[in-house]
């Protein structure tokens, strides 16, 4: 099975290499989506893959790379779409 999630974490979060440790965390999982940050400070992700991996993701962001401090993780689950060919840092 397959799903998708969109997650939004918030920490010291920006400026530690979270985007970039997300985007090869999930490459080498096969899962796909997009990873950005946020005006706010938060980073937001949208993951999509198989259910295993995708969770495997989650647990990847509630702690980052090893500068990050995850303060709050809030996962919302959404329809599985398919819509995405690759996993890539959104701007």
């Amino acid at each position: 099975m397959s799903k998708r999630v969109h997650v939004f974490i918030s920490g010291r979060v920006q400026g530690v290499g979270f985007r970039a440790s997300t985007r090869r965390e999930a490459r080498t999982k096969g899962v796909k989506g997009w990873v950005k940050n946020l005006a706010d400070g938060r980073v937001e992700a949208v993951f999509e893959g198989e259910n295993e991996k995708v969770d495997e993701m989650i647990e990847f962001c509630k702690e980052g790379p090893r500068a990050a401090s995850v303060d709050d993780l809030e996962i919302n689950e959404e329809d599985y779409k398919e819509e995405f060919k690759e996993f890539k840092i959104s701007y």
